[in-house]
């Protein structure tokens, strides 16, 4: 599997996560500059040998505007870990609304956990309390750096320096 590169702006915020290629290509243009390389990795071509990086920064400021993480079930189930936020099952899981929709829940990060289906069904249209359960962890709106630090440490350890601390709730 190719090893990608994380991308940061040049006031060191994240802003993407691209291929190698990619990454090569601005190097070469001038666009960005390595700060970070894979320790025992090269790109070879027939006459020359290059680092291959592991985070660049790019020369210049761009205003990307910030659209945040996508709510969305995979994000949301990577926040909780893959785990239910009642009792801690990783099988058959479902995404439930904290204080339910027809009591005024609104569909946001603070309000959706990943939840077991025994334990939603448990609660059914309560909520926590009324249904005598307890959260494990408070959900958040996670950041972009939280998503790139837990990539970074199964995958990519050399970004590690370069992202914010994550939350760990």
């Amino acid at each position: 599997m190719e090893k990608r590169v994380l991308v940061l702006n040049l006031d060191h915020s994240p802003v993407a996560v691209v291929p190698v290629q990619k990454a090569i290509v601005l190097c070469l243009l001038e666009k960005a500059n390595i700060l970070s390389t894979y320790e025992l990795l090269k790109i070879r071509t027939v006459d020359r040998s290059f680092d291959y990086p592991a985070v660049i920064r790019l020369t210049h400021y761009k205003n990307i505007p910030f659209r945040g993480v996508l709510l969305n079930r995979n994000n949301l189930f990577k926040r909780d870990n893959g785990e239910c936020q009642y009792c801690g099952s990783k099988r058959h899981l479902t995404i439930d609304h904290i204080i339910p929709k027809s009591k005024g829940g609104k569909t946001n990060w603070t309000n959706l956990i990943t939840a077991c289906n025994r334990c939603n069904v448990s609660k059914g249209d309560k909520t926590p309390e009324q249904a005598g359960l307890v959260l494990r962890s408070q959900p958040f709106k996670p950041s972009l750096s939280y998503f790139l630090a837990e990539y970074a440490q199964r995958q990519a350890e050399e970004w590690l320096p370069f992202l914010s601390s994550r939350v760990i709730t």
